[in-house]
């Protein structure tokens, strides 16, 4: 059984943590307003994915975020597998609408960041953290202590609320031992083992997240129940444990990458034990939700990711052996993947 217990905020976060997540948003549709005429093209060709990237060269992730979000904003609309602009678009956006507001978008294109997303959708190369002229792009910039801690404080905030919210809608009960895999400070595996107690748990974390993750668990006083493992789970997970959880870690990677570490989660598994990706996930059909569509931009433009649906990460799941996928809502706009191995 669930735990019932558990508490939560009697108010939901998810607006406050939307406007973190959806920083880069309009720098996008101003990026393909006043750059691409992104919306006049479409108007006048019948473009499909592909027909889309070809035209405006740009690399397949970023165009399908960008897809993405505009669909969910309800400026496109997707008929018979082409893109066509909405009665909203046709009549403000369009280099040929009588009430164009393509120019009020376009005065700011001399802002910075505009440039860097540009680049971003032409190159499909991740831009510096935080869109800082002279800093480092996420992966890269993890790797400097500095960094480091402060991302991670950053993200422990988050999951203070969404940990609790993963308790509630799994049962935890019927396992012996859970690995945190890219788990940051611990949050999430301390969080679920305060309330499901039966748990032994373990960090898989690289150098120097792993020191942040060894002070977080002291701090916590579960240094008994909780063990950080440094290593790098693209080589390999360490085997002995029930449940794997990556919580806010395949959005950062390619679909490439994932099934590299889907892929080593299934062969150290348990016998019998459980996958499970907590985050912020895509509708199926890509339609939405907004919050999840912006915050994939986000991630496009830091890292090489992207918000993924269940309709892309269920063959990666099924190519690595894992069985009875589904997707389960936790709080806001988070959901848990599971998959089993048998």
């Amino acid at each position: 059984m669930t735990n019932d217990t558990i508490a939560l905020p009697e108010t939901d976060p998810a607006d406050l943590i939307g406007l973190r997540d959806s920083v880069y948003a309009t720098d996008l549709l101003i990026t393909a307003l006043g750059h691409l005429d992104f919306f006049t093209a479409i108007e006048k060709y019948e473009l499909d994915f592909e027909g889309i990237c070809n035209h405006f060269k740009t690399d397949r992730r970023c165009t399908d975020v960008m897809l993405t979000y505009f669909v969910a904003l309800g400026l496109l609309a997707i008929e018979n597998g082409h893109y066509v602009v909405t009665k909203k678009t046709s009549e403000f956006l369009l280099s040929t609408s009588t009430w164009n507001l393509i120019p009020y978008f376009s005065n700011l294109l001399e802002r910075p960041i505009i440039e860097k997303m540009l680049d971003a959708l032409k190159t499909g190369k991740p831009q510096s953290w935080g869109a800082k002229k002279d800093e480092l792009d996420w992966a890269k910039a993890m790797e400097r202590p500095d960094f480091a801690a402060m991302f991670t404080a950053g993200m422990d905030s988050r999951a203070a609320l969404m940990a609790p919210a993963i308790s509630k809608k799994f049962d935890f009960s019927k396992y012996n031992t859970m690995l945190d895999i890219g788990g940051a400070s611990g949050v999430y595996v301390c969080s679920i083992i305060d309330h499901f107690p039966n748990l032994t748990g373990g960090i898989l974390e690289k150098s120097p997240v792993d020191k942040i993750a060894e002070i977080s668990i002291r701090n916590k006083e579960k240094e008994a129940s909780v063990k950080v493992i440094e290593g790098d789970m693209f080589q390999s997970i360490p085997a002995g444990f029930d449940i794997h959880l990556f919580s806010h870690v395949l959005h950062d990677w390619t679909l490439e990458q994932n099934q590299i570490l889907i892929n080593n989660s299934f062969n150290s598994l348990n016998k019998g034990g459980v996958i499970m990706i907590h985050d912020a996930h895509i509708n199926p059909d890509k339609s939405g939700p907004l919050s999840t569509a912006e915050y994939s931009i986000l991630l496009m433009f830091s890292c090489w990711g992207k918000c993924y649906s269940i309709t892309e990460l269920a063959p990666l799941l099924e190519a690595a052996g894992f069985v009875n996928i589904r997707e389960t809502h936790t709080t806001g706009n988070r959901s848990i993947i599971t998959g089993e191995k048998k």
